[in-house]
Parts: structure tokens; C-alpha cells; sequence
């Protein structure tokens, strides 16, 4: 298998948590797929035709994307449990669908102050992507309780989004207001996977 990535991505980070999870790291050949919007990566667009990353490419030819489907068809192979049965499942989804959220806002104001001409930026936009991110981590700190003590696939997203931000913003400080997420994001970082995964 193939993963097209970027060393920045949280999406790309949930992936390899998942890899690492599940064993499957060594039959994955990772493959540069930087790029931005503007200019994104050719072999991407080939494999991906939005263009994102990450994108694994199957032995036999199949392309999965986004990190979402990927992310499942990993647990799947292995048999991980990290989707769990039940009401738990769509707690844990939940939960990755707003750390995904989270990750899109945050990524979407990289962009704006990296990639778009300063006369064009429009911060009010910002500003409302901002205010995305700080609800959803209010949302996430009544949540948390619920992670337990067995990694889900939402724990996994959850703590890419939160590293993503200390990585990206850390001057929001949002441990600030959200005593029990930070609390939970201080054990999840010291796990040895997280700390590999890191951003550089």
C-alpha cells in the first residue's frame, strides 16, 4: 500500500495513529503528496480528485480517501476495535466528525493567512472560523468524559485536532476553560505513537 502525505497534516496524523494501532505501518510506503489548494500535487489529483491528502492506494489498484475511510479500512484489516459496537459507535464518530471539524477550520485559517493576497483576506470569515473551533472544543470538553480508557477512533481524531492547534495556534490557549479535555490530552500525548506522529 501507498499513502500519499504531508509531515503538517492532522488528517494524515490520525492515519498513522491508526496505522501504528493496528500493525499495519510496515506495508504502507508513504509518498510526499504536499501541496495547497492553489497548487496542489499532481500525483494526488491523480489518485485523489479532490486533490487532499492523505490517499491510500490499495495493492490492487483501489484508491481510498479521506482520512475517515482510510482510517476504518485499516481498523477493519487488522480487526483494531476502534470502532466500537453499539451506542458507542456513534459516540466515537461523533466525536471524529467534530475533531475532523475542527481540523477544517483550523486548516482553512492556515490557508487563509498563508496562501491568499493580504489585500483579499477577509477576517471576519476568519474570525467565524475560529469561533467553530472554540465551540467544538466546548462540545468536546463535556464529551471527554466518555473516551474511556480504550482508544476509539474519536479519541484518536480528537487528540490530532487538539495537537493540531497546539501545533498551529497555540496562543488560543485552550486548555483554559476546558480543565477535564486538557486533563485527557496530557495522558494521550505522552503515549509513544502520539509523540512519533508529532508535526514537523
Amino acid at each position: 500500500m501507498k499513502l500519499f502525505h504531508s509531515p503538517t497534516s492532522p488528517f494524515v496524523r490520525k492515519v498513522a495513529l491508526v496505522l501504528k494501532a493496528t500493525g499495519l505501518e510496515k506495508e504502507v510506503e508513504i509518498l510526499d503528496g504536499s501541496g495547497t489548494p492553489v497548487a496542489p500535487n499532481g500525483d494526488v489529483c491523480d489518485a485523489n480528485p479532490l486533490g487532499k491528502i492523505p490517499a491510500l492506494a490499495l495493492d490492487d489498484g483501489t484508491i481510498l480517501f479521506d482520512s475517515r475511510v482510510i482510517c476504518r479500512f485499516l481498523n477493519d484489516r487488522a480487526d483494531a476495535g476502534l470502532y466500537p459496537s453499539g451506542a458507542d459507535l456513534f459516540h466515537a464518530l461523533t466525536v471524529e466528525a467534530l475533531a475532523d471539524g475542527i481540523m477544517d477550520a483550523a486548516v482553512l485559517v492556515v490557508y487563509e493567512s498563508r496562501i491568499r493576497p493580504q489585500e483579499l483576506r477577509y477576517e471576519p470569515w476568519v474570525r467565524a472560523q475560529m469561533s467553530k473551533i472554540h465551540r467544538a472544543l466546548d462540545d468536546l470538553e463535556s464529551r471527554c468524559a466518555g473516551f474511556g480508557e480504550t482508544s476509539t477512533i474519536g479519541a484518536v481524531a480528537a487528540a490530532c485536532a487538539l495537537g493540531y492547534l497546539d501545533f498551529r495556534y497555540s496562543e488560543t490557549n485552550w486548555r483554559e476553560s476546558r480543565p477535564q479535555l486538557a486533563e485527557w490530552f496530557e495522558k494521550f500525548s505522552a503515549r509513544a505513537d502520539f509523540r512519533e506522529t508529532a508535526p514537523k
